[in-house]
């Protein structure tokens, strides 16, 4: 069964490079471990934690998004409501309100999700962000919680994958088959030019 690690990195765009790296660097404290780009676009990772990374693209005109408050219903084409980053320590979160405040950041107060303490805010791209604590003995990850008082007969089947659900893969593909394609930033560290 295949073993996922966390995060390897959530991309999100900005017009503005200079002003994330100010933010997610300098203000938050995530650092800056990898810079690609050419004319035309910039993209660049910031470190959550030891496995996980943010990443920025950016392009010419792109325009910060209007705030939408998090979980707050939409209709029409929508993608994306926010991100939550965890934090260590309930301290932690203090910190950040407060370091988000005195930088002039709207920054929401300390909500209790139950298994979760938040604060809520946005980065200048106008990106909704939280930033979650978990509460001291009480893990959903061990224990998972459903109090979704009309759950969906799908919801119902438990928190446990169903892989009979999907069609089986019928031909594995063979070593010899298995090819890696150069991409952008493989000749930063593998002397390997992108085609094209």
């Amino acid at each position: 069964m295949i073993k996922f690690n966390g995060i390897n990195h959530l991309a999100m765009a900005t017009g503005d490079m200079d002003r994330t790296i100010r933010f997610w660097r300098d203000l938050l404290g995530m650092r800056l471990v990898a810079g690609l780009g050419q004319s035309g676009y910039r993209h660049y990772f910031f470190e959550i934690s030891e496995d996980d990374l943010i990443a920025f693209f950016e392009w010419p005109g792109v325009e910060t998004v209007p705030h939408k408050d998090h979980g707050r219903p939409v209709t029409g084409p929508f993608i994306f409501d926010h991100v939550s980053f965890g934090v260590e320590a309930e301290e932690d979160l203090w910190e950040l309100k407060d370091k988000l405040s005195a930088a002039g950041f709207r920054v929401s107060d300390v909500i209790d999700h139950g298994f979760i303490h938040s604060i809520y805010a946005f980065d200048p791209n106008g990106i909704p962000i939280e930033f979650s604590h978990n509460v001291e003995d009480v893990d959903v990850r061990k224990n998972p919680q459903m109090a979704d008082s009309a759950p969906s007969a799908v919801t119902r089947e438990g928190s446990e994958p169903n892989f009979d659900k999907w069609p089986p893969v019928e031909r594995t593909t063979p070593r010899e088959e298995r090819k890696v394609y150069p991409g952008a930033g493989s000749e930063l560290f593998h002397g390997i030019k992108k085609a094209g």
